[in-house]
C-alpha cells in the first residue's frame, strides 16, 4: 500500500525518527562525495502553483543526487491551469511517474491529489501545512541540540501553515511548544485541539516575551505569506511587537538557536542582527531541506 507525506501528524514518531536517521546518513554521504543512487531510474513530478526557491531547487537537486529524474510542472503551463480536474491529473501522472510533489494554495488540492494518485504524494506546501520545512527545522535542531528532550520551542508570529505544522510536530514528539500570535491570527483550531489532546504542553499566547522566556528554539516566518500581499500594511500594524530581535533573545535561553524558513524580511518579523547573528542557524536549516527531503523521497519511493 502506498504511503504519502501530507502531514507530520500522519506519521508515527518511529517513522519520523527513521527519516532523521536517513537524513543524517544521506547528508554525510553527500558531504563525502559518495554516490547514493537509491532512486535510480525513478521519476518525480513537481507541481507548482506557488513560486519557490528552496522547495524547487532542493527537490530537483535531491532527486538527481538520488539517481532519479525530476520533472518541473508549472500549473500555468499544464492542463491543471486550464481547469482539468485534479482526479484526472493524478491518475494520468501516476501512469508516468513514481512520485508527485505538489506546492499549492488550498490544502484540499493536496489531499485530492493523494486520494486519486496511485504513487506517493508529498505536500511541498499548502496554505494549511508545510511539513517538509518543519521536518528540516527539526533535523536542524537535532544537529545543534542532539535531542528534543527538555527543549522548549517557541513560535513568534502568524498562526500560519508553519505554526500548524509545528503544532503537529509537538503532538508527535511531545516537546513543549509556545506560540505567540496576535489576536485574530490564531492557528487552525482543529489542529490545535487535536494536538493538545495528545500533548498538553502547547501554549497559545499573545505575549511574545512569555513565549520566548527560557526557550531553546525561537522560530518565525514572514507576516504576510504568498497570497496575502494585499494585507501587508494591516499585518505590519497588527504584528508590531512580534519581531524576533535582541530584546526577545535576552529572555530566551542563552544557548538558544533561531530558525526562519526564508525568505526573510529583515526589520519586520526578524531583525538583521539576529538573522545574521551567532544564534541563527537559518542557513543550516535551508540546506537541510535538501537532505531531509531526500530521506522522505527515499522512504516513499525507494
Amino acid at each position: 500500500m502506498k504511503k504519502d507525506f501530507i502531514s507530520i501528524a500522519d506519521w508515527s514518531r518511529e517513522e519520523l525518527d527513521a527519516v532523521f536517521a536517513l537524513s543524517a546518513e544521506l547528508k554525510a554521504k553527500q558531504k563525502r562525495g559518495e554516490p547514493h543512487p537509491r532512486l535510480q531510474g525513478k521519476t518525480l513530478g513537481l507541481i507548482f502553483e506557488k513560486s519557490s526557491t528552496r522547495t524547487r531547487v532542493s527537490f530537483e537537486v535531491g532527486m538527481v543526487q538520488l539517481g532519479g529524474y525530476p520533472l518541473f510542472l508549472d500549473s500555468r503551463n499544464t492542463q491543471l491551469g486550464r481547469g482539468e480536474p485534479i482526479e484526472d491529473t493524478a491518475r494520468v501522472l501516476s501512469r508516468y511517474l513514481d512520485g508527485i510533489m505538489i506546492r499549492t494554495f488550498a490544502h484540499d488540492n493536496v489531499t485530492e491529489m493523494a486520494r486519486w494518485a496511485s504513487v506517493p504524494v508529498i505536500n511541498g506546501l499548502s496554505d494549511l501545512l508545510h511539513p517538509c520545512q518543519v521536518m528540516a527545522d527539526l533535523f536542524t535542531v537535532l544537529e545543534h541540540k542532539k535531542s528534543f528532550q527538555d527543549l522548549a520551542f517557541c513560535w513568534i508570529g502568524d498562526g500560519n501553515n508553519m505554526a500548524n505544522s509545528w503544532i503537529n510536530a509537538a503532538a508527535v514528539f511531545g516537546f513543549e511548544l509556545r506560540l505567540a500570535v496576535p489576536k485574530g491570527y490564531e492557528p487552525d483550531t482543529a489542529i490545535l485541539e487535536r494536538a493538545r489532546a495528545l500533548n498538553p504542553r502547547i501554549l497559545l499566547t499573545t505575549d511574545p516575551r512569555q513565549a520566548a522566556r527560557g526557550a531553546h528554539v525561537l522560530n518565525t516566518d514572514v507576516w504576510a505569506s504568498m497570497g496575502q500581499e494585499q494585507e501587508q500594511q494591516q499585518r505590519q500594524r497588527d504584528f508590531a511587537g512580534f519581531q524576533v530581535n535582541n530584546e526577545l533573545l535576552a529572555v530566551a535561553d542563552p544557548e538558544c538557536v533561531v530558525l526562519h524558513c526564508l525568505p526573510a524580511h529583515r526589520g519586520e518579523e526578524i531583525s538583521a542582527e539576529v538573522l545574521e547573528g551567532p544564534h541563527s542557524v537559518v542557513f543550516d536549516e535551508a540546506e537541510n531541506r535538501l537532505h531531509v527531503q531526500k530521506a522522505i523521497l527515499a522512504t516513499l519511493m525507494g
